[in-house]
């Protein structure tokens, strides 16, 4: 019989179409701005087979691709990997962190797997597929919470800093959602300049809009 376990994973997966529309909404205040917006499209262009990191060392890469690919695993929708989350991030890091906060991350990254190691035996890029996901859910449910926002702009007290989990988490999905990938095959995308209607029912409006 299928364990517990198997069968939440395969409710998870039937549910991702779901997931990525709900969390459409909350990724796109994460992260703002032409330079990421440019970092972006830059990424789409890097040859995957040939791509060299700007910043992050090769043990460090492996971690943040992992990272993505547990994140956002393909399924029958296009995973982080697919729309090359892991290299924009490498790009952030190069180009829009002073040196404090790279080496801020590079000690991050060795914490996380060294939590990582004591909790399930082994840095997080060499766990199999279900020890990454519990060690994920463990950061997710240990993690600060971002503030909600308005337009992008946060409001009330924060109680705790969001952390590397969460922050890099956002990142993730602030490049998911932003891709073109997703927004053509998920998301309702619609190319500017287009057509203009001004008044259709609320049920043709279907999937979370892309940006």
């Amino acid at each position: 019989m299928p364990s517990r376990n198997s069968k939440k994973i395969t409710s998870e997966r039937m549910n991702r179409r779901d997931a990525i529309k709900k969390s459409a909404l909350m990724a796109g205040a994460v992260l703002a701005g032409p330079s990421l917006l440019s970092l972006l499209q830059s990424c789409q262009r890097t040859d995957r087979l040939s791509w060299q990191p700007l910043f992050l060392s090769e043990d460090q890469a492996l971690f943040i691709s992992s990272f993505v690919d547990t994140l956002l695993p393909a399924t029958d929708t296009p995973g982080g990997l697919d729309v090359k989350a892991d290299i924009f991030i490498d790009l952030v890091f190069a180009k829009t962190y002073d040196n404090e906060a790279q080496q801020q991350v590079r000690n991050d990254i060795d914490q996380f797997n060294a939590d990582a190691k004591e909790k399930f035996g082994d840095v997080f890029s060499r766990l199999d597929p279900e020890n990454r996901r519990r060690c994920l859910l463990d950061h997710e449910n240990e993690s600060g919470k971002f503030r909600k926002s308005v337009w992008g702009t946060a409001v009330g007290e924060e109680e705790q800093p969001p952390g590397f989990y969460r922050s890099l988490k956002s990142m993730a999905l602030w490049a998911y959602f932003s891709s073109e990938e997703v927004g053509r095959e998920i998301l309702v995308y619609d190319p500017i300049p287009g057509e203009y209607r001004g008044c259709i029912p609320l049920s043709d409006v279907r999937n979370s809009w892309a940006l």
